[in-house]
């Protein structure tokens, strides 16, 4: 059975890059491709497939909100989260939010086919490198900490600001107001119990949250 995949991609040579290597695997075919969130959902109510890899990263809107939505319209539609992000705690939110797999960009080349063909047979996915990291905090303390207070948009905001994005920066890529993102960074600060954006950082680096990569990779 031919495995029918789309691919969700803000950079087209990312996009042309996916579509090759599943290309040369047999078995599989690319059955359209989006490049920001609204595509993204028009092409998934549109088009039937048995796979969807997702970049987190694109515009439009927040990923986690737009994996959960696309997993609320279309619950038997495996998504395969690919991504520039390989933070332990943004990996398990996808999960939560109905990923079947996560696999980082740079891991991509060598384990895409994998990934693709475990996810569309109703397993899941995660690369061994990701799967140390779960394997490790399975030994951390169980007290809550303060940064899994927040919720998925909270969560994007904190990791935006720790990446040095400024509010008008972070409300072009969410789609949203200014004023929003204030009102989100405030929350964050409110729950996470810090006075001012360089306390975030500091606890972001203190907890090796997030990686040095850029979204625009």
């Amino acid at each position: 059975m031919t495995t029918k995949v789309l691919i969700a991609d803000d950079h087209a040579l990312v996009r042309d890059g996916l579509r090759h290597i599943l290309a040369s695997a047999s078995g599989f075919e690319v059955a359209g491709e989006a490049s920001d969130a609204p595509s993204t959902l028009a092409l998934v109510r549109s088009t039937q497939a048995h796979v969807l890899v997702l970049d987190l990263s694109m515009p439009g809107r927040s990923g986690l909100e737009l994996l959960r939505q696309i997993k609320e319209e279309l619950p038997a539609l495996r998504i395969l989260v690919l991504t520039m992000h390989a933070e332990q705690q943004y990996a398990a939110r996808a999960f939560k939010a109905g990923a079947s797999g996560y696999l980082t960009k740079e891991s991509a080349s060598a384990e895409l086919v994998a990934a693709v063909t475990k996810v569309a047979s109703g397993g899941a996915y995660v690369s061994l490198a990701m799967a140390e990291r779960f394997a490790q905090s399975l030994t951390e303390p169980a007290d809550t900490l303060p940064h899994q207070r927040l919720s998925d948009r909270e969560f994007d905001v904190f990791r935006r600001l720790c990446a040095g994005e400024s509010i008008n920066q972070i409300a072009e890529s969410l789609c949203v107001s200014a004023k929003t993102v204030s009102t989100y960074k405030a929350r964050v600060l409110e729950k996470m119990q810090m006075p001012h954006e360089a306390a975030l950082v500091r606890y972001a680096v203190k907890h090796e949250l997030f990686d040095d990569e850029s979204d625009d990779v």
